[in-house]
């Protein structure tokens, strides 16, 4: 499996599109990058790109990235909402299949000081890359944004990781660069009914982790003994957030960087939102999320929103998707498309065995060849049951007779779901490990050196394609207790779908 990078380059230009096509094709120019989402902002200002590739090739694209903003974008004549302080404003990389952060540190410094020593363009290293307790967070870095750099640079306290530390007419079109590695981010905007900037951040201000400074009841900033601000705490953990006006929607946002969903996801945001919005005499109305955002976070809110309804949020992924999208409005200023806009979804094989027509799966297994095989269709028969498991609580829930078990109903529809998308992805899972066992063995074998990597190869693949099934069987043993409890106390006339 190869090790895969998520990178996020934010650059400030979002209104010329042969600039940011040019940009996007410097990106695409590296052999293996995929291009997941370009998402520019005209009021911001500002392109949002999500790639992924190998550990091996995003340094390059984001070196050539770096270098095509460098040339195209002019920061002496940038305008735009959003806080910037370069061309390419903050670059950051994100862990995906196989890659630990402490990679990702490596990678973030490696390209840091190409674009220092190559390009000529100041960089600070940010996040789990950062140098610096003080320079960890995005925020501190930008404060004063572009117009602040010449000053900046002057103080020894700012003086940047890689690159120059003066300014000067290169410099003033550059701008400089924030490279970092973090967690998942999730761009997140809430739209609120008003196009009063100060009131959205005075919202934000109320919910970001930072929160916002104390004041007495003549609006003087109240200070702690040594003469420092004292802050009031924000509402909501790991939560950047600000306010500002977009005129191509005619609205104020609330605009969020959650730095861990599993925190703080975003429907917990937006319903922090709403509740000071209602203080403040104002309606939400929609929201959006810029870039891509892992299905798990989309998940969690139509689970969140099914159980207010009194509902089963046992369902299938498809139904707590749409749930999502209604709930939080993500359909109000763009289309939401969840195969555009899921990471997961994005980087998806659309040619896997799941993908098939039932009538295409089996003349496929029919036929004469070895993939797909048993373990596939071991696979896809623990799928079936867990979704026969799934069916059954559900009809319990709704049953009037069977509320005393209504939690225990709950617990085994969600519990059984997780296990179907479990299975499901061992469908193609098995056959692929099949087929990497396949291409072993047909490695050369004429020198004593190709004979030893060949036989590595095999020895390995064979260990792969044992785990896929014995994963399976493992697993099976989650499913085997949810169904002796739905055969206890599952709705008696489907108890034939039970056994």
């Amino acid at each position: 499996m190869p090790k895969l990078v998520e990178c996020v380059p934010n650059f400030s230009e979002g209104r010329n599109k042969e600039i940011i096509n040019s940009i996007v094709d410097a990106i695409k120019s590296v052999e293996g990058i995929q291009v997941l989402d370009v998402d520019p902002g005209e009021a911001t200002n500002r392109t949002v790109v999500t790639f992924i590739g190998t550990i091996e090739n995003v340094v390059e694209a984001g070196f050539r990235a770096i270098k095509r903003a460098s040339e195209l974008i002019d920061m002496r004549k940038h305008k735009g909402a959003h806080p910037r302080i370069g061309a390419t404003d903050v670059f950051p990389f994100v862990p995906l299949e196989g890659v630990t952060m402490e990679d990702c540190v490596k990678l973030a410094r490696e390209l840091a000081q190409r674009v220092g020593e190559e390009l000529n363009i100041p960089v600070y290293l940010y996040e789990f890359a950062a140098t610096a307790d003080y320079r960890r967070k995005l925020p501190d870095i930008r404060e004063g944004e572009y117009e602040a750099l010449p000053q900046k640079l002057k103080d020894p306290r700012w003086k940047p990781d890689f690159g120059p530390d003066h300014f000067d007419e290169y410099v003033a079109k550059t701008g400089a660069t924030v490279i970092g590695a973090r967690e998942f981010l999730i761009a997140y905007n809430v739209n609120l009914n008003t196009r009063d900037k100060k009131l959205a951040k005075k919202i934000a201000f109320r919910i970001r982790e930072r929160g916002r400074l104390k004041r007495d009841e003549n609006g003087k900033i109240v200070r702690d003994e040594n003469g420092k601000p004292i802050r009031i705490p924000g509402t909501l953990q790991e939560c950047k957030a600000t306010g500002w006006y977009i005129d191509e929607y005619g609205m104020a946002q609330v605009t969020m960087n959650l730095t861990n969903y599993k925190i703080t996801p975003p429907h917990i945001a937006f319903e922090e939102v709403r509740h000071f919005a209602n203080e403040f005499g104002l309606l939400v109305n929609g929201s959006e999320i810029v870039g891509l955002v892992p299905k798990e976070a989309i998940l969690m809110a139509g689970r969140y929103y099914l159980e207010k309804q009194g509902k089963n949020p046992g369902v299938p992924e498809k139904e707590l998707i749409h749930i999502a999208i209604q709930s939080l409005g993500l359909n109000s200023v763009k289309p939401f498309i969840p195969e555009e806009k899921i990471i997961e979804y994005r980087v998806a094989n659309k040619d896997n065995l799941v993908n098939m027509k039932l009538n295409d799966f089996v003349d496929e297994l029919s036929s004469d060849s070895p993939a797909p095989g048993g373990g596939s269709v071991s696979a896809l028969l623990a799928t079936l049951s867990s979704s026969l498991t799934s069916m059954v609580s559900s009809i319990t829930f709704d049953k009037k007779d069977y509320r005393e078990y209504c939690d225990l109903m709950k617990n085994i529809a969600e519990s059984s779901q997780k296990l179907k998308y479990f299975f499901l992805n061992n469908i193609d899972a098995d056959t692929q490990a099949f087929n990497q066992l396949l291409k072993a063995f047909r490695l050369p074998k004429k020198t004593p050196e190709q004979q030893q990597i060949r036989n590595q190869a095999i020895q390995q693949a064979n260990i792969n394609a044992t785990k896929v099934p014995l994963d399976s069987l493992v697993k099976l043993n989650e499913l085997v207790p949810l169904l002796q409890n739905l055969a206890k106390y599952g709705f008696k006339n489907s108890l034939s779908d039970v056994g």
